[in-house]
Order: structure tokens, then C-alpha cells, then sequence
């Protein structure tokens, strides 16, 4: 397993860094990653998912964050996309405190989770949270404010509806995060949410 990666930061993509450490660069996907400065020595807080077609680094700031990241993997249901995009939805520790207060209308808000997942997360995380010395106060040196994304609504229901047409959980909300990456700022109704969710799931 990878722990991290100290080098100069390449070059940048829409979803990931190159990180170059001793003539070999490194493709590490993370949460905007355009805010990662191109020839600055950086050290990423990595971890590595190996399958059969691939090995793919994911990588954060923090070294708790990524611990975080880890957890959540171990949810059921929950992938490396959607684990991602939640501990990149806002301040990490107010997503603990949503898991030890078992508040599932701000977890539902958060990208790729339905209320099945937050459920989950609730009955999965709490105690191994507590364990692991996670709190509400963890990340209290680097607050971030929740990102308008985690208030929107109508990403639960599409999430629904595309359940509803034969789309598991985590095919769903997958989809739906994809679409919300398409639509920025905007708050599309749920007609488009899910004509937009099907094209980019089908592109896949």
C-alpha cells in the first residue's frame, strides 16, 4: 500500500494530479484538483484501489481526511467516486458530527448519498468513528464551509427514480454526482436531473 507521495505536482486534469517523484509521475485523483499549485513540492496522503483492469491512487491534503476516505470504503454501497466526493463535499467534520448526531437530512444532501446510504453510514460509522478518535473537533484546524452542492435539493430524488429503473444504489448516485459536476451552479428540475444522469451513466 502507497501511504503518500512526496514530489512536485506535473501537471493538473479535471479530476486529478501528476505527481513526479524521482523520474516517475504519478496519477492521483482528488477533489479539485486545479487548486493544487503545478511545480509545487507537495506531499498527497494517498490510497490505492486495486482491481483486475486497474490500480488508481486517490489522494488528499490530510492525512485524516484520507482516513476518512478509508471508512467510508467500508460502507456498503459506497465506492471510491462517491467516498470521494463526500469528504470533498465541505468540512470533514461536520460530516462526523452528522454520523454521531445520526442525521440522515444532512447526509442525504451529501454528493452520491441516498437515504439507504446514509443509513448505512450512520449504522457502519458511528462506533468505528469513535474508535478510530474521529469528532466533530478533529478538523477543527482547517474549517471549510459545506459547499452550495450539499444544500441543494433534488439529487435524492433522482437518485430514486433511477433506482426505480433498474439502477443500484451505487450506479445511481454515481450517475446523479456526474450530473451535478454538469450542471455547476445551476438547479435543474428532476426531469433533468435524470435524462442527465442516464446519459452520462450510459457513457460509462
Amino acid at each position: 500500500m502507497i501511504e503518500f507521495i512526496r514530489g512536485v505536482v506535473a501537471y493538473r486534469t479535471t479530476e486529478a494530479i501528476v505527481v513526479e517523484t524521482e523520474g516517475v509521475g504519478y496519477l492521483i485523483f482528488c477533489i479539485q484538483p486545479l487548486k493544487w499549485e503545478e511545480g509545487k513540492e507537495v506531499t498527497v496522503y494517498t490510497h490505492q484501489v486495486i482491481r483486475e483492469d486497474a490500480h488508481t491512487l486517490y489522494g488528499f491534503r490530510e492525512r485524516q481526511v484520507r482516513d476518512l476516505f478509508r471508512l467510508l470504503l467500508g460502507v456498503s454501497g459506497i465506492g471510491p467516486k462517491v467516498a470521494l466526493a463526500v469528504t470533498g463535499s465541505g468540512d470533514p467534520g461536520r460530516l462526523v458530527k452528522a454520523v454521531e448526531q445520526e442525521d440522515l437530512r444532512f447526509l442525504t444532501k451529501l454528493p452520491g448519498v441516498g437515504k439507504k446510504t446514509a443509513q448505512r453510514i450512520v449504522l457502519d460509522l458511528k462506533d468505528k468513528l469513535k474508535k478510530a478518535g474521529f469528532s466533530g473537533n478533529t478538523f477543527s484546524d482547517s474549517p471549510v464551509e459545506i459547499q452550495e452542492d450539499v444544500e441543494r435539493v433534488g439529487s435524492e430524488e433522482a437518485i430514486e427514480a433511477l433506482q426505480a429503473l433498474g439502477y443500484n444504489e451505487e450506479e445511481a448516485s454515481r450517475a446523479v454526482a456526474m450530473a451535478r459536476k454538469d450542471f455547476g451552479d445551476e438547479e435543474p428540475e428532476l426531469d433533468r436531473w435524470i435524462r442527465r444522469a442516464l446519459q452520462l451513466s450510459m457513457k460509462e
